[in-house]
């Protein structure tokens, strides 16, 4: 990427998409949703990530949305195209096998919820802000709807959408779209926690157990059950199954191939 807006950067296991717009609030444009859309590629296509972290530049905002100080742009569409942008970006991270994790660092508004809700995890600063405020100006989180009515409680999801007002990150928490809530000064010590959490676990059962809930989420629970167990008997005969049984035996630690 020639464009700045988005920071692509591997730290260990984790790979890091910073928006990096913090004079703008860390804003969706079309640079931003590519930018993210290419990590999360690049994430997939390197064996040794082993989990995304999302999140935006300085301690002013995660992502307020998408940039309105040009208007027409930030809601334009080649009507020509059945898909937008952001809406792939979404897909993408849905049917990512690698766990992801945002790190809310500032405010989270419109677009920037969608962006949360993409993720798998999420911890906050105690100061941030979330909202869903497009009523204020005339449209409606609809894309964002898509992930978030599976997350948080109808009645919540409602006055958020239907007032456009904001809301604390104890209530976020509470509403089931932060699993914590630190002091800003412990953000990053949190996420550095997580993701420890995550890398010496088995990336063969992440990733299968990733594809799996993705596929069954729609499924009633007789297709569900089915899907599973036939699931299970798959994972069990994987390098890294037999790895973990065996180390469990010795009373060791697992040396994880990923296969």
């Amino acid at each position: 990427m020639t464009d700045n807006s988005v920071i692509l950067e591997k730290r260990g296991q984790a790979f890091w998409i910073t928006i990096n717009r913090p004079d703008k609030r860390n804003a969706l444009n079309a640079e931003v949703i590519a930018g993210l859309a290419k990590g999360y590629r690049d994430a997939h296509d390197d064996k040794d990530v082993r989990v995304i972290v999302v999140t935006g530049a300085g301690d002013k905002a995660f992502c307020a949305g998408a940039d309105l100080q040009n208007s027409g742009a930030a809601f334009a569409m080649d009507f020509s195209k059945p898909n937008a942008d952001y809406a792939d970006l979404l897909r993408l991270s849905q049917n990512a096998t690698k766990p992801s994790i945002a790190r809310v660092g500032g405010v989270c508004m419109a677009g920037g919820m969608g962006l949360l809700c993409m993720t798998d995890m999420a911890i906050a600063a105690d100061h941030v802000i979330f909202g869903l405020p497009e009523v204020k100006v005339g449209v409606f989180p609809m894309q964002v709807m898509s992930l978030l009515q599976s997350i948080a409680p109808p009645r919540l999801v409602n006055e958020w959408a239907l007032t456009g007002e904001p809301f604390d990150a104890l209530k976020a928490q509470a509403a089931g779209l932060l699993n914590y809530v630190v002091p800003a000064a412990e953000l990053d010590a949190k996420v550095d926690w997580l993701i420890g959490r995550i890398v010496d676990k088995s990336p063969t059962a992440i990733r299968r157990g990733k594809y799996a809930m993705r596929a069954i989420a729609s499924m009633s629970f007789d297709e569900s059950i089915a899907y599973t167990e036939s699931q299970i008997a798959i994972l069990a005969m994987t390098e890294d199954a037999k790895e973990g049984l065996k180390a469990f035996g010795e009373k060791r630690k697992p040396s994880w191939t990923g296969k």
